[in-house]
């Protein structure tokens, strides 16, 4: 990941709105259809699973990707809508069967198909990836899984009373 990649994740926000939107436990899509959804959560849960710690299903990034997608610029929406078309596609046409039926040795061989090569399957997985990443590291599971053992400091003025 470039530098500038790196600055535009750190500025990424989850507007407070959403986070209450996103925990309601009668939460539907408002943007995405349900097959759609169902397709972002296993993306997402490829990109950053479960491990010792939540992954992105746990963290609801596929709720805050339909908020994105909602309310934010119609053309990148476009752009998203377009991505998960085109990856069903590739998945019927190589398996038979869309992403979300496919098993998952399939699901990664596809994505590490997508990683290693270049055209609009790259370039999607490439944005979603950092949509993924943008999106877990802004939620209450990212935030606690960065500061695991303290390592953002609650301050960043010194802590002698000498300097306060």
């Amino acid at each position: 990941m470039h530098r500038r990649d790196i600055l535009k994740l750190a500025s990424f926000a989850i507007p407070s709105a959403w986070a209450q939107e996103a925990a309601r436990g009668d939460w539907k899509p408002s943007f995405l259809d349900d097959h759609q959804n169902e397709t972002v959560i296993a993306l997402t849960d490829l990109i950053i699973p479960a491990t010792d710690t939540p992954g992105a299903k746990a963290a609801l990034v596929n709720r805050y990707v339909d908020l994105f997608l909602r309310d934010g610029d119609p053309i990148q929406a476009a752009g998203v809508i377009a991505g998960l078309n085109w990856l069903d596609g590739h998945s019927i046409q190589q398996h038979g069967h869309p992403f979300v039926r496919l098993t998952a040795a399939q699901q990664t061989a596809i994505l590490q198909s997508l990683e290693a090569s270049s055209g609009p399957g790259h370039d999607f997985f490439q944005r979603a990836k950092f949509m993924t990443a943008g999106i877990y590291y802004n939620t209450k599971i990212g935030y606690q899984e960065l500061n695991k053992g303290g390592r953002v400091p609650a301050t960043f003025g010194c802590s002698h009373e000498s300097h306060a």
